[in-house]
C-alpha cells in the first residue's frame, strides 16, 4: 500500500481507504449500499488491514448509525492499528436539534459517535455538509475545543463550496484554531468537477481530497455498456436519484476507453478508473466500497502499478467537459499548472 500526508498534516493516510457506508443497511440507499453484518464486516476489514488499507470511513447518517456501530465492533482489539474516519451533520431526525454543526449539536453527535464506534477518539472527523445556519466562527471553535479536548484528532469537511472551505480555513487561521487538513469530495472519470475550484483551493490551502464514490456512483464498474440496457441487478436501479448526474454519452464515451486499455493492461475497468484518480493533483486517499470480498480484492488491485502517460491522456480526453465560467478559461490540464507553477526553492 502507499501512504499520503493528508494535506498540509503529519497524518499519514493510505491511498485507498474502506468505505464503511456499506454496513448495516437500513433504510432504501444504504441497503442498497450494501447489508454486511458483523461477520461479513469483520471478514473485510480483515482483508483491507492485511493489504494495508488503514482507514475507515463512516457517518452517522450510514443506515442511521448502525454502520459506525459494526465498524467499530469489527475493529475491536486492534483500534489502534486503524485509522477512523466519520462525518455528521446530516439530519438524523425531525427535532431543531437534530441536523447542523452549532456548538451543542457537534459536541452531542461527536460524543454519539464516539459511544457508537467503542473508542474514545476519533482520528478524522468531517463535517458531512455546510451548515448555512450556524456562525462559522462557532462551528470551527467547537471543533477546535473537541481538538483540544483528544476527542478528535484532525478534522475536514465534505461536499463544500469553495467559499464555504475558505471561509471556515480564514476563520481558523485568525483565531489560531485547528485547520481542516481534508475535503472528502465526489470525484472521477464521469464527474471532474472537483477540478475546477476545489482542487486550485486545496492545492493552496494544503487540503487533501478524500474522494467518495469514485466509480461514478457505480458507473465504471465494468458492466455498463453503450448501447446495452442496465444490468437487471444493477443498484443503479434503486440509488441513481441520489447520486450525482451523469451524462450518457460522456458515460459511454469514458468507458470505450476504459474497455480499451483493460484489453492492453489486463487490468479491470474499475482497477483502472482508480488508478487514474490515484495520480490526480492533492489526492490522499480514495474510499473504495465495495459490497462484498470479490469487489474489495478486485479494487485492491488498483495499486502497485500506473497507467501510462498516453493511456492517462486517452481517459483525460474522452472525460474532459468544458467548465463553466468562470473556469473555463483555465482549465486544470492547460492552464492551472502554467499559471502555478510548483515553487522552488534555492538548495532543492
Amino acid at each position: 500500500m502507499e501512504y499520503r500526508r493528508l494535506g498540509a498534516s503529519g497524518l499519514l493516510v493510505p491511498a485507498l481507504s474502506f468505505g464503511a457506508g456499506v454496513f448495516g443497511g437500513k433504510g432504501p440507499l444504504f441497503s442498497a449500499w450494501g447489508t454486511a453484518d458483523d461477520a461479513q464486516a469483520r471478514r473485510m476489514v480483515d482483508i483491507a488491514l492485511d493489504a494495508g488499507v488503514t482507514m475507515f470511513d463512516s457517518a452517522d447518517v450510514y443506515s442511521d448509525g448502525a454502520s459506525e456501530e459494526i465498524l467499530g465492533r469489527a475493529l475491536q482489539g486492534r483500534r489502534d492499528k486503524a485509522l477512523i474516519s466519520t462525518k455528521a451533520a446530516l439530519p438524523m431526525g425531525e427535532g431543531p436539534a437534530d441536523a447542523g454543526t452549532g456548538r451543542a449539536r457537534l459536541i452531542a453527535v461527536v460524543d454519539a459517535a464516539l459511544k457508537r464506534l467503542g473508542t474514545d477518539y476519533i482520528d478524522l472527523f468531517q463535517l458531512h455538509a455546510f451548515d448555512a445556519g450556524a456562525p462559522v466562527e462557532e462551528t470551527v471553535s467547537a471543533l477546535d475545543d473537541l481538538v483540544k479536548a483528544g476527542k478528535l484528532r484532525y478534522i475536514g469537511v465534505s461536499n463544500f463550496a469553495g467559499w464555504q472551505l475558505m471561509k471556515s480555513l480564514a476563520a481558523a487561521d485568525a483565531h489560531g484554531w485547528t485547520r481542516y487538513v481534508a475535503h472528502q469530495v465526489y470525484y472521477s472519470l464521469v464527474g471532474r468537477d472537483y477540478e475546477w475550484e476545489l482542487m486550485p483551493l486545496a492545492q493552496d490551502q494544503g487540503v487533501g481530497a478524500v474522494v467518495w464514490s469514485p466509480l461514478g456512483w457505480g458507473r465504471l464498474t465494468g458492466r455498463i455498456r453503450r448501447g446495452r440496457p442496465l444490468p437487471e441487478d444493477s443498484r443503479l436501479h434503486e440509488t441513481a436519484q441520489w447520486g450525482p448526474p451523469v451524462d450518457d454519452d460522456l458515460l459511454y464515451d469514458v468507458v470505450d476507453v476504459l474497455d480499451e486499455l483493460s484489453e492492453e493492461t489486463g487490468r479491470t475497468v474499475p482497477q483502472i478508473a482508480l488508478n487514474w484518480l490515484l495520480r490526480r493533483p492533492t489526492v490522499a486517499s480514495v474510499i473504495i466500497g465495495a459490497r462484498n470480498e470479490a469487489q474489495l480484492r478486485d479494487n485492491l488491485g488498483a495499486i502497485g502499478w500506473e497507467l501510462t502517460a498516453d493511456q492517462v491522456a486517452r481517459l483525460d480526453k474522452a472525460s474532459a467537459r468544458t467548465a463553466p465560467y468562470p473556469y473555463y478559461p483555465y482549465e486544470i490540464q492547460e492552464g492551472f499548472a502554467r499559471l502555478n507553477p510548483p515553487i522552488v526553492r534555492s538548495g532543492k
